[in-house]
């Protein structure tokens, strides 16, 4: 017989069907509880627990366990209408307990979310969202729901989305901002806020996004995987409006934000996609070891032959490599920026020639870059010239480039820049921890805590005898 590790959940491999949805039908109900409790003591900790309780049981939901909950706990109108959508049948063996807490009905109408959303019956989850769940949103106002409301939300905007109905839907999570912002729910501000920047997004909305993003701010003391996603979707925007730098400062720390877990697999390859191209469009080429990664080989292999592409500048094999990767930039999202490498290869490729010629003649380059026509070998390194790119000069009437002699790097500002660059973002790291770090409260604070009525009055009055001293010297 094996030893059991500590922290091991042993599964029981021989239990029936009947007796899975027995031990579903208590999890649920611990949950539950906890909800109640949560309400008694006011204190959110139980809430965080919960969602993560009912979060672990939702492959074992079905109709019977969703039957049991809703005549159980919940009592009419709540009880017919859900059971009737779902179709399980109302039951009246139970007994009437009154009037059900907000807490636990909300509870229970997300766990059909769940279980409508993985049975893909998408028709009856919109239905449930826009005739019973959001106005029931509507109707309660209580600081409890907070954490709740900003998971219904999510799956209210991701039932639009999967029908491809974005529209209809942001007028919903606008208004839900405001009230959410007036109430202080800062959770539920930050699901909204990344819920509106994501419909925005799809439906390509740049603009509007970043007319939002100037007119809203992000609330704090929100969870890490709202935060993240916040940022990711800053960086695309970012990214979209040529704001390079940004974007890739905002990339980077939303993958630092994102939750190191096997849950958010997901969400950190999609960061660390978009991350490679922003580094490459702000003209660095990320390190070999970036694509090693455990975990994210396979998924990163075509962005790691565009890098190799860039690299090399050769346009013969980037047009290669885009159409042979064209459905998955197109299913990440990426195809725009991927495109707009086009100009990067080029100019690498430039930089390269110019490097390796002190004089060439347009026409071989025009064969090396795989270009149309001389003239535009003639604008394109023009261009380059212009922008810094290489330091030569053109012969217009002969149609060749000479490169002039490399001058010495340390003679540039690019050096220093490089150096405050590494300095501001040392800086900003330490504050950073600063803020992050917690104090125990000073001695005198205690000292002040301690203090009796008899003791201010004492003190106060020494105060003003020594005040009283100071103005007779």
């Amino acid at each position: 017989m094996t030893q059991e590790q500590p922290d091991q959940i042993v599964v029981d491999l021989e239990l029936t069907p009947e007796q899975v949805e027995q031990q579903t039908i208590e999890k649920v109900d611990s949950a539950l509880h906890l909800i109640i409790k949560t309400v008694e003591s006011f204190d959110q900790r139980y809430i965080f627990k919960t969602l993560r309780d009912l979060v672990s049981i939702r492959k074992s939901l079905d109709t019977k366990v969703l039957s049991n909950l809703i005549n159980f706990y919940l009592q009419d109108p709540y009880k017919s209408q859900l059971a009737n959508l779902i179709g399980v049948e109302v039951s009246s063996e139970f007994e009437d307990k009154g009037e059900v807490l907000p807490e636990v009905n909300l509870s229970i109408h997300w766990l059909a979310q769940l279980y409508l959303l993985d049975s893909d019956q998408l028709t009856k989850l919109d239905q449930l969202n826009v005739q019973f769940i959001i106005p029931l949103i509507k109707k309660y106002n209580r600081r409890s729901l907070d954490l709740i409301y900003a998971k219904i939300w999510f799956y209210i905007s991701r039932t639009k989305e999967l029908l491809n109905d974005l529209p209809s839907v942001r007028s919903e999570l606008l208004l839900a901002l405001r009230t959410s912002t007036i109430k202080h729910d800062n959770e539920t501000s930050g699901s909204l806020i990344t819920l509106i920047l994501r419909n925005y997004i799809l439906s390509h909305d740049y603009v509007q996004a970043s007319n939002f993003i100037e007119k809203v701010e992000f609330p704090k003391n929100v969870s890490t995987s709202i935060e993240a996603r916040y940022f990711y979707y800053l960086a695309k925007i970012n990214a979209i409006q040529l704001n390079y730098s940004d974007a890739y400062e905002f990339a980077i720390t939303a993958i630092r934000k994102a939750p190191q877990t096997q849950n958010a697999q997901g969400f950190l390859q999609t960061a660390h996609k978009l991350s490679v191209l922003i580094e490459l469009l702000t003209g660095d080429i990320p390190e070999l070891s970036f694509f090693r990664k455990s975990g994210f080989q396979a998924v990163l292999k075509p962005y790691q032959d565009i890098t190799k592409a860039v690299k090399l500048g050769d346009l013969k094999i980037f047009n290669e490599t885009l159409i042979k990767y064209h459905d998955v930039f197109v299913r990440d999202y990426n195809l725009t920026l991927v495109k707009r490498l086009e100009s990067n290869v080029i100019k690498t490729g430039i930089r390269i020639i110019s490097l390796s010629y002190t004089k060439i003649h347009l026409k071989e380059i025009c064969i090396k870059l795989h270009l149309d026509s001389e003239s535009s070998a003639e604008y394109i390194v023009s261009k380059a010239i212009r922008d810094g790119v290489i330091d030569a000069k053109i012969n217009h009437k002969e149609g060749y480039v000479e490169s002039n002699e490399l001058s010495n790097i340390y003679s540039t500002n690019l050096p220093q820049e490089q150096f405050n660059q590494r300095i501001n973002f040392v800086n900003s790291l330490h504050n950073d921890s600063v803020k992050a770090m917690r104090y125990p409260p000073s001695q005198n604070r205690l000292d002040d805590k301690n203090k009796t009525p008899e003791q201010d009055d004492e003190a106060e009055l020494l105060n003003a005898l020594d005040e009283l001293d100071a103005d007779f010297f």
